[in-house]
């Protein structure tokens, strides 16, 4: 019985020098924008093929995606996505509520980004992507953007935590979402924030983080608005 394999669009190969991480940042995007879908088994040595590389970096870049939660090695077959569910999703953006929000009032507070320009071009770069629907150039912009701006409170762990919360949070796809006015408007929400943290506005920067996360969680379900529990 054949295995169903992804769909490797034009010019997405393997170029930078690490062939796993490579290999990793396009098969997360793939996740994300729904080319790899939940339910379907795929064989590594297909992927491998499609990708143009050897099977070792892809069945690392694979390991790596395991341990991050987002797909389940399958013993001798290949690998399937984790099934997330609404509970699932409301879990994880409860919890960047609370480690995301706290995290920009102090950035904003204390002042602590020297530099905005590295960050204006990141969400420049994300709106453009978003706009033109390169995907897989939205999804890497756009998570360097928050992991960015989160990694100049100096704490490693936490960036390392809300990266791994971000991409389980990304499973249902972009398919449902990609284009629509609310999405853009979503992706448009980081100038206002970065704003915010350059005055020194600490508590409206919070406030934004705090709206930006529940109007992404809606977006990504389907909804205006995230759930009202939240």
């Amino acid at each position: 019985m054949s295995r169903p394999g992804p769909t490797v669009a034009p010019g997405t190969g393997l170029r930078r020098q690490s062939l796993r991480d490579d290999a990793g940042q396009v098969i997360r995007a793939q996740i994300v924008a729904g080319e790899i879908r939940p339910g379907a088994l795929y064989a590594i040595g297909q992927l491998a093929e499609q990708l143009q590389v050897s099977i070792t970096p892809v069945r690392e870049a694979l390991l790596d995606l395991a341990k991050e939660g987002l797909i389940e090695m399958v013993r001798n077959r290949g690998f399937r996505i984790r099934v997330m569910t609404e509970a699932d999703l409301d879990q994880i953006i409860q919890i960047r509520l609370m480690l995301e929000v706290p995290a920009v009032r102090e950035i904003a507070a204390r002042g602590l980004v020297d530099d905005f320009a590295p960050l204006r071009d990141l969400a420049a770069r994300t709106e453009e992507a978003a706009m033109t629907g390169d995907w897989v150039g939205f999804l890497g912009t756009d998570r360097e953007l928050h992991l960015t701006l989160l990694g100049h409170l100096g704490n490693p762990r936490l960036v390392d935590i809300v990266a791994q919360l971000r991409d389980q949070g990304r499973l249902y796809g972009l398919d449902h979402v990609a284009g629509t006015q609310d999405f853009i408007e979503s992706t448009r929400e980081h100038d206002a924030l970065l704003d915010a943290v350059e005055s020194g506005r600490a508590d409206e920067a919070a406030e934004l983080m705090s709206t930006h996360l529940k109007h992404a969680r809606g977006i990504w379900a389907g909804t205006a608005e995230a759930r009202s529990e939240l």
